[in-house]
């Protein structure tokens, strides 16, 4: 066979191929038009949530029968608010529209945070207490991707060993707690001077509290830097 002709039967079956390809594409179903539109959206949810290797399941099922759908086809999704539990609308042709709606049944799984042990509420979480793997998060809000944003923070509810962090619970710890006798740490120009205080308020890191100056009974403004120590607001300080 001459060159020019197989030249041209190799162009023919590379065309034929990609009109096959497209008529597949297009012959797409209106439930896998669906699953594909919930896989996509809960991609997108997990990438916006920094979730770490992300993997999402879906199973759409028709709200009554489903018949031949004229193109254009639009997917739209009517209600995304539970992974387990989504709809989604497919709406066919334009004139006259017709609208079929599914029940989405979906499944988020990531590499996130969990307790190894049991964490006590309201205390400092230790990097050791934590480690990642992989969960089903499809009923978790706000679960946790990074094991250092959780370390030094505190809970508001106990952590069972083997439960997903949840960032809605983490709080900074109460570093500072009311009438505890604190170091008021003042540093201006490379000086740095210390006096006892005592705590009228308790404080998280970066919270201004009153502090009273145990040396002249002086009440201050302080800002909580660490575990019972405080920074006045003013560089100055009097021990008198």
């Amino acid at each position: 066979m001459p060159f020019s002709s197989s030249l041209f039967l190799y162009s023919w079956l590379l065309t034929a191929l990609a009109a096959c390809a497209s008529v597949t594409a297009e012959a797409a179903s209106p439930q896998e038009r669906v699953e594909q539109s919930a896989k996509q959206h809960l991609l997108a949810v997990a990438e916006r949530a920094g979730l770490i290797d992300p993997q999402v399941r879906v199973q759409a099922l028709a709200r009554g029968t489903v018949d031949t759908c004229a193109d254009p086809v639009k997917v739209e999704p009517v209600d995304t608010r539970t992974v387990s539990r989504m709809r989604f609308a497919v709406v066919c042709g334009s004139a006259p529209a017709k609208r079929i709606e599914f029940v989405v049944r979906g499944t988020l799984t990531a590499q996130v945070v969990v307790a190894r042990e049991d964490v006590e509420a309201h205390r400092p979480i230790a990097a050791e207490q934590l480690t990642l793997e992989r969960r089903d998060v499809s009923a978790v809000t706000d679960p946790m991707p990074d094991i250092e944003a959780v370390v030094g923070k505190s809970s508001r509810r106990a952590l069972r060993a083997g439960q997903v962090v949840s960032g809605r619970w983490l709080v900074e710890p109460v570093l500072v707690k009311r009438g505890a006798r604190v170091n008021i740490v003042a540093r201006n120009a490379g000086v740095e001077v210390q006096v006892a205080g005592e705590a009228l308020e308790s404080g998280r890191r970066n919270e201004t509290i009153r502090v009273r100056n145990a040396g002249n009974g002086m009440e201050i403004r302080a800002r909580v830097v660490d575990e019972n120590i405080v920074e006045p607001l003013s560089a100055a300080l009097s021990q008198d």
